[in-house]
């Protein structure tokens, strides 16, 4: 597998069945995607894709919406350091639009950081939803003034946030749902899917084998 997606759900209910504040969930949460993230760069996938924070989720509290912010912005900062040690190179996915001046400067100086990364790539899907990302692609496009003979499925793969990122090979989904809620919708046209009923920060290194496995007992025809 050359290329796993993430759909990291279940933090709040998780924080609600412990018994503690949602925001301790969220916390919980990101230290799961370190672990896992680096474990999956470790077992050989090139790329990690989370879907970290979704164009719908401003909707949410103004106080979750700020420490979910903050999270990124301690990932992208303080915590740099922990990524390029282990050889990961971070890339964020989504709109920058919205996001903040200070926060924008961070993913664009983290980015250029850990670009020397040999062991993989963590990509965090932040304020990304799958259609604004193919509205946007085509945005570009029509900007470029491109002509209809020239537009092909290479054009449009250009014009994307998540371009030089390979189709995903498998999507996992925690918490019990069963979804795919606009995550790489351009690049899941041929993913495998897997749900799991545990909660993100419940999902183990054990599990995550037990995706690969799962995955590689899969037969990929590929429309043959």
């Amino acid at each position: 597998m050359r290329h796993l997606g993430v759909i990291i759900d279940g933090n709040r209910r998780w924080a609600r069945e412990h018994k503690v504040p949602t925001l301790e969930g969220h916390h919980r949460g990101y230290e799961n995607v370190k672990t896992i993230g680096l474990a999956a760069l470790e077992r050989g996938i090139e790329f990690f894709s989370v879907f970290a924070f979704s164009t719908e989720n401003w909707k949410r509290s103004k106080e979750e919406v700020g420490y979910l912010m903050g999270l990124l912005l301690v990932a992208l900062t303080s915590e740099l350091d922990f990524f390029v040690e282990h050889g990961a190179r971070l890339r964020v996915v989504g709109a920058r639009d919205g996001l903040g001046g200070k926060l924008q400067e961070a993913i664009t100086a983290a980015q250029e950081k850990t670009a020397g990364g040999t062991r993989g790539q963590i990509n965090l899907c932040v304020n990304y939803g799958g259609r604004a990302e193919i509205v946007e692609g085509v945005r570009r496009i029509v900007s470029q003034a491109r002509t209809p003979e020239e537009i092909d499925e290479a054009c449009v793969g250009q014009a994307l946030w998540s371009v030089g990122i390979p189709d995903s090979d498998m999507i996992v989904r925690t918490s019990g749902e069963e979804r795919l809620s606009g995550f790489l919708t351009w690049g899941s046209v041929y993913s495998e899917l897997k749900f799991i009923k545990k909660y993100w920060p419940d999902f183990t290194v054990e599990d995550l084998d037990d995706c690969l496995r799962d995955f590689e007992s899969r037969k990929r025809r590929f429309g043959k």
